[in-house]
């Protein structure tokens, strides 16, 4: 949710604003910290910091800082157990922020910079008890929410760190798949050979690309891209998965298809001088493990999920952290 866009939007239309902002979780919780609502003074609110009694609570603080007027930010502590009556058993911590037309200018910065990709801002409490953002340069890949030691700011990441999915073949599950990304924090390079074969409009994360000879798109893909192979042609998606295969650089490589067509072009790409550990990488049949409809909608959601869970492990990878254990997905066999 692009927060402080939201923030402008509600203040030319009702005149005021509030943020609610998890500031800090401690044990279990619906929403991890930095999770975040924009309520407007008529009722109406984006974003969600969990839902529950957690939130009814939030969206009654922020109504009420919004009938006293724009004034300091407050943050209150909770226990979701006792305090609540919620079962997930830890303490969170919100901060409301009340906005109006005087801090439009400041708003519409901070709206840029979190639209334009991943950023990071410091955030510090005022003299006058309101927080000072200032943007800050990014110094690793995926920003986290964090306090600072000294003065007791922290560290706000904004926008979105989309990774980018590479999708061959505009058939039926390749419209299905296009729209399953449509909300999550995929770039989508939709490609496919035929022109007519693309929808007239597209969600707005996906470009639309004829590409005469889809094959030649994967060089200049970004390393760590998720490559998805689907076309109208069983010669072509071969093509495309091996010159996948053969760069070594991919996050993902999946083919739409049974494990005989699995087999089939490991053979071929075998004959063909692939390494055994290249011919390894290929994931095919895609999608979560033990969902067998073949609905075009049903392959579209469980291949969503499978990039979803395969794009998370490769963000945990880079930072370092220690992956939790996850649902399982086809891998390669």
């Amino acid at each position: 949710m692009r927060a402080f866009r939201r923030l402008i939007d509600a203040i030319e239309a009702e005149g005021s604003a509030a943020l609610v902002t998890l500031a800090r979780v401690e044990g279990s919780s619906p929403r991890e910290a930095g999770a975040r609502m924009v309520v407007r003074p008529s009722g109406g609110f984006y974003g969600t910091i969990g839902g529950g009694a957690l939130e009814f609570a939030a969206l009654d603080a922020a109504q009420a800082a919004l009938r006293a007027g724009r004034g300091p930010a407050f943050r209150r502590s909770l226990a979701l157990g006792p305090e609540l009556g919620q079962c997930c058993g830890g303490r969170v911590e919100w901060r409301v922020e009340t906005f109006d037309a005087r801090d439009l200018d400041d708003l519409s910065t901070l709206a840029i910079a979190d639209g334009g990709g991943s950023a990071t801002l410091r955030a510090r409490l005022g003299p006058d008890g309101r927080i000072e953002r200032a943007l800050r340069a990014v110094e690793d890949e995926e920003p986290r929410w964090t306090r600072q030691p000294g003065d007791g700011g922290w560290i706000e990441p904004i926008g979105t760190s989309a990774r980018a999915v590479y999708l061959f073949g505009a058939g039926h599950v390749g419209r299905a798949l296009a729209l399953a990304l449509a909300p999550l924090p995929f770039a989508v390079r939709w490609i496919d050979s035929r022109r007519d074969a693309f929808p007239a409009v597209a969600p707005a994360n996906v470009a639309l690309v004829f590409a005469p000879e889809p094959a030649a798109e994967i060089a200049g893909a970004p390393d760590g891209a998720l490559v998805i192979v689907m076309t109208h042609s069983h010669a072509l998606d071969l093509e495309i998965v091996a010159a996948a295969l053969s760069a070594g650089r991919f996050g993902f490589v999946g083919l739409i298809g049974s494990s005989t067509k699995r087999a089939r072009f490991l053979s071929q790409m075998r004959a063909a001088g692939l390494s055994e550990a290249a011919l390894a990488r290929l994931v095919c049949p895609i999608g979560v493990a033990d969902l067998e409809s073949k609905d075009p909608a049903v392959i579209a959601a469980s291949t969503a999920a499978q990039l979803l869970i395969v794009s998370e492990r490769l963000g945990a990878e880079a930072r370092g952290d220690v992956p939790r254990k996850r649902a399982s997905i086809r891998t390669p066999a």
